[in-house]
């Protein structure tokens, strides 16, 4: 490469950054906008009716579900990471001796952040697989059983008014200064720092992720519904005060749909 070239790159790297974060985001979209390469199996029920039936669990069926369980992760939660993500390729570039680690530094912090909405996609696949088992999911993989239902939104809820959720916000919101002083300098360093912030980050969404057993998760105006909450209750200025107001809205919508089941 052209040493132009690549001085040219140095210099712009936020940009260079901001430009493969885009890619990532884009290509999980259009990933799930394909179908995440799931093929439902249609079945006859007589009298011109065709039912879709979710195909039956095998070791290649989970890997399937996994994957798009983890592409969903990225494109529902990269675009409010984005901002921090950048911050820690800047931290990168002022503290090190050469400006060509930073890009590698940023990279390196998505991966931590990411490894640890890999381990939720494990556990989320874990749980879709226990509920389809008993019976509890309907066809576009949203929940039958409206009890259960109406307990997920309340509880979900109820969640936005917690201590719990009220930190993991505010460091979502104000990453800088956990950044400053827990930065860890080195490759391992850099994974870790990630994982830390995708903790805080798994704390503040958990439950909102769970809502997508709601709306189903082939329901992609749904799933771009969750990904906008989390992005305004992270990066917009009124973003604290929208979390509790989506408690009381889906404690309320919980509350509604326990109330017709009696």
């Amino acid at each position: 490469m052209p040493v132009a070239l690549l001085s040219a790159l140095l210099r712009h790297d936020r940009a260079v950054a901001f430009a493969a974060l885009a890619a990532v985001i884009a290509a999980s979209w259009a990933y799930l906008l394909l179908g995440a390469g799931l093929e439902m199996e249609m079945m006859d029920m007589g009298g011109g009716q065709i039912m879709a039936m979710l195909p039956q669990w095998t070791p290649a069926y989970a890997v399937l579900i996994f994957v798009m369980w983890l592409v969903m992760m990225a494109a529902m939660m990269l675009p409010s990471a984005a901002p921090t993500i950048l911050l820690v390729g800047a931290l990168a570039r002022q503290r090190s001796v050469s400006q060509a680690i930073a890009p590698t530094t940023a990279v390196l912090f998505a991966l931590g952040y990411l490894f640890v909405w890999c381990g939720f996609s494990f556990a989320a696949t874990a749980l879709q697989w226990g509920l389809d088992e008993a019976g509890l999911l309907s066809e576009t993989m949203a929940l039958g059983n409206a009890v259960l239902a109406g307990a997920v939104l309340i509880a979900a809820g109820v969640y936005q008014w917690t201590p719990l959720k009220d930190t993991c916000l505010k460091h979502c919101r104000s990453p800088a200064e956990f950044l400053v002083r827990q930065w860890h300098r080195g490759t391992l360093g850099a994974v870790r720092t990630g994982v830390h912030h995708g903790l805080f980050c798994l704390g503040c969404c958990w439950m909102l992720m769970a809502l997508l057993f709601i709306g189903g998760l082939m329901n992609l105006a749904w799933v771009a519904v969750i990904a906008l909450v989390v992005l305004c209750e992270k990066t917009m200025p009124w973003g604290g005060r929208m979390s509790r107001l989506t408690g009381v809205l889906l404690a309320a919508w919980g509350t509604v749909t326990l109330v017709q089941m009696i």
